[in-house]
């Protein structure tokens, strides 16, 4: 995530309307300069591999409800060290939240993001 302290990738982020950063890993960089430029960056690691904690869900499904209210057409990025594994299992519980049959979920984001579930 180094990459994400280049003014390039603040640009990417801003251009996406990306207000805040979840970080699904273990804290691997210094986040003062996203957040310098108002993208809030939150740190909810667990383990690759390993289901996310209730807390874990339960803060994240609140975050996304709460933000896609707050700012309809906003997003928020969720990060992990490939971006396969962590990150696609909170993205599929969002669309699940959202309405779509799990195997939907599952399937789009395989579209999106090849091997995005490892076999863990």
């Amino acid at each position: 995530m180094a990459r994400m302290n280049r003014p390039a990738a603040v640009e990417e982020l801003k251009k996406y309307g990306i207000s805040t950063i979840v970080k699904v890993c273990e804290a691997t960089y210094d986040t003062a300069h996203v957040e310098k430029e108002d993208i809030h960056v939150l740190d909810w690691p667990f383990d690759d591999g390993a289901p996310p904690s209730n807390q874990i869900v339960d803060d994240w499904l609140s975050l996304v409800k709460i933000k896609f209210h707050e700012e309809p057409g906003g997003c928020i990025a969720v990060y992990c060290v490939a971006g396969l594994g962590r990150a696609p299992v909170l993205v599929a519980l969002a669309l699940i939240e959202g309405g779509r049959k799990y195997e939907d979920a599952v399937q789009f984001i395989k579209q999106k993001r090849h091997g995005a579930f490892n076999s863990k």
